[in-house]
């Protein structure tokens, strides 16, 4: 009876293993980053480079004042106020429900009614809770209309002035059903300011 020959096929297996790392890499790593970047940069440029707001100062130089798509702090009184900063780009992980969070909570209620003592209204529970990522830049109608007099008395403008700059930078639901109407804190406060906004 004729024996069977045994063959080694561990170096066919480290090759196939190689050559298929190395594509993957060549192939995840390079051709599909530099076509999804092509299909970006071709439909949508701005928002593939970052939705850059660019301002024109008085002078004539063009200032960039940061992405539409990343939320900025604003504490003065004349500003449109957004979500509590969580600082670094950290979004908070305390519980709804830890005595922490209520803390903290409550600290951020007691600087609203120190920057606006005038307004009883109730607060709108965004303004004193971080969002997920913490770099959200919108803020609902409902919180944006909560700080409409305060804006108002602080730069002299008449409250559907504010509101008309704040209408103006509302974004709809998404495809017209997804989400919720948002405004966007930057591009209020750009204007507010008298900033010519170019992108």
């Amino acid at each position: 009876m004729e024996e069977k020959k045994s063959t080694n096929t561990k170096p066919r297996i480290w090759i196939a293993g190689l050559i298929c790392a190395v594509f993957m890499t060549v192939f995840c790593g390079l051709i599909y980053p530099l076509a999804m970047t092509g299909i970006a940069q071709l439909t949508m440029p701005r928002q593939a480079n970052g939705s850059l707001i660019y301002v024109e100062e008085d002078d004539g130089s063009v200032v960039c004042y940061g992405s539409e798509l990343v939320g900025q702090e604003f504490t003065g009184p004349q500003y449109l106020i957004g979500r509590p900063d969580t600082g670094s780009a950290a979004a908070s992980n305390l519980s709804a429900v830890s005595e922490e969070q209520a803390a903290l909570v409550q600290e951020r209620i007691d600087w609203w009614h120190e920057l606006d003592p005038q307004n009883t209204a109730d607060i709108p529970m965004e303004l004193v809770t971080a969002s997920g990522s913490g770099l959200d830049p919108h803020i609902s109608p409902a919180a944006a209309e909560y700080q409409v007099p305060r804006i108002a008395r602080e730069r002299g403008m008449g409250e559907d002035e504010v509101r008309a700059v704040i209408a103006k930078h509302t974004d709809g639901k998404d495809f017209g059903f997804m989400g919720e109407d948002r405004v966007n804190v930057l591009m209020v406060n750009l204007e507010l300011d008298g900033k010519k906004i170019i992108s």
